[in-house]
């Protein structure tokens, strides 16, 4: 079924701050319908599953303002500007779980090229990523919130308590990737 793109009517605004721009837009769809269009673009995020003896390493509870509680979840955060899907994994398992460089046996995307997020209040691509950790790795348990065994029975325990779409995501993506 071939169609023709949207095109941009006019722009009513563009906000930006360091944490999203949100933009308020008219369009012309094919057919010349005029549609008010409001939308919210943010950096790219980054999820990472660690892994340490086959544990699945989840950091401690963070709240969460917009569901009004804590939430348990993997390590995860935006790709800065200037910087790698991979180098922000990196950096996101030093900041959240105190994970040096060094302790980082491998790091494996889960997807090459990051699933689109796209909704009216959400335009980003999501970047999965397995971090493989040292087996002699000494994690500083004020940092852990809760570790669960790699296992079926472990993952299916896990997803009985992850409310984080965009992890479960990436724990289901990456586990059926293991069967394969």
């Amino acid at each position: 079924m071939a169609s023709q793109d949207w095109q941009v009517y006019d722009r009513i605004l563009e906000l930006r701050t360091q944490w999203l721009t949100l933009i308020g837009e008219h369009w012309q769809t094919e057919q010349g319908q005029r549609l008010e269009y409001w939308r919210v673009e943010k950096a790219d995020s980054v999820i990472v599953l660690p892994l340490l003896d086959q544990q699945l390493i989840l950091a401690r509870p963070t709240y969460r303002p917009g569901v009004q509680t804590q939430t348990l979840d993997f390590p995860g955060g935006r790709v800065a500007e200037d910087q790698s899907p991979s180098n922000a994994a990196i950096a996101i398992l030093k900041r959240e779980l105190g994970v040096e460089t060094s302790a980082i046996i491998s790091l494996s995307p889960i997807n090459h090229k990051g699933w689109a997020i796209n909704s009216s209040f959400s335009n980003q691509y999501l970047h999965g990523f397995v971090a493989e950790l040292h087996p002699r790795t000494q994690l500083d348990r004020t940092y852990v919130g809760a570790t669960y065994n790699a296992s079926l029975s472990g993952i299916q325990s896990l997803l009985n308590v992850l409310q984080c779409l965009q992890c479960r995501a990436v724990l289901l993506e990456w586990h059926s990737q293991q069967k394969s």
